[in-house]
């Protein structure tokens, strides 16, 4: 279903009031406002009602809530810092001036939010260079609206909640750790992908499959989850909770196996444990 023009009208109209109200932020501050207003607005969306649109599969999909909100903060860009670029997981780009872009991902866990649940968030960083291969992450916030919360944090931000600081990760090794994953059920006949998962998947103390992963690493940073591990994940997905877990004194890293490029982040002792299974 397309947005109704007064639905759009709507949306830049909040947007101009935002951008009044935030036009002195830090970038360190106005990203968890983007984060917290972009969340509060697709939930209230939600509470309206939503249309769901297939993308590449039954499980990937697209609401009107998703698009209002990546809206509204590329809009908020646009204007507070008109020289940084965009990329933004429902099409927002605009190319950078200052060598920075904000990375963004409206609604993170999208099944989850079309199906009622409460396991999605909104999430944005900022990196220096090539978003795929940032020569610098800056930071990252994650704000998850069903608990009320906004992480924020980078490789050299101590990563808080909600403003207070998370404990420093610990040397918890591999077996002691809940793994927070996700595997399609496409990959599952995939052998070469499924034996790489399983090699960690078997060594953890249990398996979490959540479906939010920008959720799952800032519960990885706060200590609530252990590990975190998925193939193929798109910028908008990692860079956020990436710089979260750096934040809170862990290790995150990309590597190859099965013929896919994994993302993991946790504590370094688990972390090393498992790239020690390849």
């Amino acid at each position: 279903m397309a947005v109704p023009q007064n639905f759009t009208d709507m949306i830049d109209t909040f947007t101009k009031t935002f951008v009044i109200a935030h036009d002195q932020d830090t970038d360190e501050h106005l990203a968890q406002t983007l984060v917290f207003n972009a969340g509060r607005l697709a939930w209230r969306i939600r509470e309206l009602g939503i249309t769901t649109e297939q993308k590449t599969s039954v499980s990937d999909v697209v609401t009107e809530a998703d698009k209002a909100a990546e809206r509204f903060i590329a809009g908020a860009l646009e204007t507070l810092r008109p020289e940084d670029g965009i990329l933004g997981e429902e099409g927002a780009a605009r190319e950078s001036i200052s060598g920075r872009t904000w990375v963004v991902d409206p609604v993170d866990g999208t099944y989850n939010f079309s199906t009622g649940s409460d396991y999605w968030c909104s999430a944005i960083a900022l990196v220096k260079g090539d978003p795929d291969d940032p020569d610098e992450l800056l930071f990252g916030a994650v704000h998850r609206p069903a608990m009320g919360y906004t992480w924020f944090g980078g490789p050299n931000i101590p990563t808080t909640r909600d403003g207070k600081d998370v404990e420093k990760l610990g040397d918890n090794p591999l077996a002691l750790v809940g793994l927070g994953t996700y595997l399609h059920p496409t990959y599952l006949a995939q052998e070469p992908v499924r034996e790489a998962w399983q090699k960690v998947a078997e060594q953890v103390a249990s398996l979490r499959m959540l479906g939010a992963g920008s959720v799952d690493l800032g519960s990885v940073a706060d200590g609530t989850l252990g590990l975190w591990l998925q193939h193929t994940v798109a910028s908008w997905d990692w860079l956020p909770g990436r710089a979260l877990v750096e934040g809170a004194g862990g290790k995150a890293v990309k590597f190859d196996a099965g013929g896919v490029t994994w993302c993991l982040a946790g504590n370094e002792k688990a972390v090393n444990e498992a790239l020690a299974l390849f």
